[in-house]
């Protein structure tokens, strides 16, 4: 998505690229340019949203927490018997051959999603799959939005829910991501950027988009992880407040808590961690407070050893 004017922003606004316009996609082990890096109708991913997904950021030519998102990625499509057609290091060179034809190198965002493939007729059944799996890759040249820190995100609480585990598992990265979308509208609707969700019980967990930490009394709380997707992004920021001495819990805490924190911001692997200004309407602190901006540059500095530690291994 493409940032249009301060007033109107997402997570996921970046700044405008044109080199964006002229990019190659990996498309099952070609590269196609842009325009014709197509599909079929009859694929289960476009049909049904059957398929997988992992957002990763290349950085100095290093993409950043690789084992990471693999986990994620294998973990998932194993959990439902979905065959990638690729191991790690066959994503590896994938996402190698990809970078390289674009002349990527740095501040590049991919989406790397693998469906259970073509099938043979129009219905639900995940053996009419037969073909094999469809990988795609698409990296496009990507910054967050200059507005996005200093202005923050506005949240809206909606009233789509985040499901149970035997419903649809949230820890699933998947295709099926309606329930987001359906979310994202209805802060559309209440004049916020994004939807701040409850979990079945009433309690504070995510919003359609990225994970949710508050700060109250120079403690960090985020939600226990049991109704949401456990980010990279999340579980290192996690870490990085127990080795760097921030009091962190994963917790149950509602609304009342939220609305009287010191400080909120959201995690991914796209923004790292962006501050909120405000939810329903309620302003929270002054905008990205001494606990956001510590952690963003504890997160700062870990990425760059990532870095510099694959470049020595690798």
């Amino acid at each position: 998505m493409t940032a249009s004017n301060d007033s109107d922003l997402s997570t996921h606004d970046a700044q405008d690229d044109e080199r964006n316009q002229s990019i190659l996609i990996y498309v099952n082990g070609e590269l196609r340019p842009r325009e014709q890096a197509c599909v079929s109708v009859y694929d289960s991913g476009f049909m049904l949203g059957d398929g997988m997904w992992e957002g990763m950021r290349l950085h100095d030519g290093v993409w950043v927490f690789f084992d990471e998102h693999m986990d994620r990625l294998f973990g998932s499509c194993k959990a439902v018997a979905l065959d990638s057609g690729l191991d790690r290091e066959g994503v590896q060179l994938a996402l190698t051959k990809t970078a390289d034809a674009n002349g990527m190198r740095t501040d590049v965002h991919c989406r790397l999603m693998v469906t259970r493939g073509v099938k043979d007729k129009p219905f639900q059944h995940p053996k009419l799959s037969r073909s094999g799996p469809t990988f795609v890759i698409i990296m496009e040249h990507s910054k967050p939005s200059t507005g996005l820190q200093g202005r923050g995100i506005r949240l809206a609480t909606v009233p789509q829910v985040r499901g149970l585990p035997m419903s649809q598992d949230a820890k699933y990265n998947s295709h099926s991501k309606l329930n987001c979308v359906i979310a994202c509208l209805q802060a559309e609707q209440a004049g916020a950027d994004e939807g701040l969700m409850l979990d079945p019980h009433g309690f504070v967990n995510t919003t359609n988009a990225c994970n949710f930490f508050i700060v109250r009394k120079g403690e960090v709380w985020t939600s226990t992880g049991d109704y949401c997707m456990n980010g990279v992004t999340r579980q290192k920021v996690i870490d990085l407040c127990r080795v760097g001495g921030i009091p962190v819990f994963e917790r149950n805490y509602s609304l009342f808590e939220t609305y009287s924190a010191d400080e909120a911001f959201l995690t991914g692997t796209f923004g790292g961690q962006t501050p909120v200004s405000e939810i329903d309407g309620r302003p929270i602190g002054s905008g990205s407070g001494p606990i956001t901006r510590r952690i963003q540059q504890l997160y700062k500095s870990l990425v760059e050893e990532h870095v510099r530690i694959a470049r020595i291994s690798g």
